[in-house]
């Protein structure tokens, strides 16, 4: 189901569900992060990330930092992990967790065989390429830099998390349009989340709901449908 051509000078990508097998992100990444988090909280307990996670779980709980032990924060994010909650704090400490995974040789990320050869040829066209994730920028870099088709980072010029805003608020999406320099509708979002192209399409960016296998297509949806980056077409005239 190839696309009309659609004009676009930079195409922002989500990862899961989209450029990634969403079982990578569930079963590969969470089980790793379910798998080390108790450790890394008790090593680096008083480090920047584990002490915001501590805020974060306190301020649930209404409860002081203090309060908050080890043990009680690694499980508290552990149920956060399993409910695939959008903490920012939560990100930014999978993100440390997975960069030791990756860097020791254990852990290589998945993309789609069609995600290279596409960006590859959009970037050849002169078109911007960011990716916008509820994962951290860290976990973000360290997916594309570690993916079975080698790293994958040179190809971007950005990217952006839930610091920047909710993935399904416009305002998130006016500010990524800024931030590259461009008007909104000069941006093509390839996601598999209605919602959250609804919130891009609300800025004025165009969409195309990416349809991997497992994503079905809503009727009467106003995206553009893709099964595969290559039955995309951008055009920079």
């Amino acid at each position: 189901m190839s696309t009309a051509a659609i004009p676009a000078r930079a195409v922002l990508v989500d990862i899961e569900g989209t450029t990634t097998d969403v079982r990578f992100v569930h079963e590969t990444l969470f089980s790793v992060a379910r798998r080390d988090l108790a450790a890394y909280v008790s090593a680096h307990a008083g480090s920047p990330e584990v002490e915001a996670a501590r805020s974060a779980v306190a301020r649930e709980r209404g409860a002081g930092e203090q309060a908050v032990s080890d043990g009680e924060l690694a499980a508290g994010l552990l149920a956060w992990i399993d409910e695939d909650r959008k903490e920012t704090s939560l990100k930014a400490l999978q993100g440390k967790i997975w960069r030791s995974a990756y860097e020791s040789g254990g852990l290589r990320s998945h993309v789609y065989a069609d995600v290279e050869p596409a960006l590859r040829r959009w970037r050849d066209l002169g078109v911007t390429l960011a990716v916008f994730s509820s994962g951290s920028v860290e976990a973000q870099k360290l997916l594309f830099r570690h993916t079975t088709s080698g790293d994958l980072t040179d190809l971007f010029t950005a990217f952006f998390d839930t610091t920047t805003g909710p993935k399904r608020e416009a305002g998130a999406y006016q500010r990524i349009a800024e931030a590259l320099g461009l008007r909104p509708g000069e941006v093509l979002f390839l996601s598999d989340v209605v919602a959250e192209l609804d919130a891009a399409a609300a800025a004025g960016m165009r969409t195309v709901h990416v349809l991997r296998p497992g994503t079905a297509r809503e009727p009467g949806s106003r995206h553009p449908g893709a099964e595969r980056f290559d039955e995309i077409a951008v055009e920079t005239g």
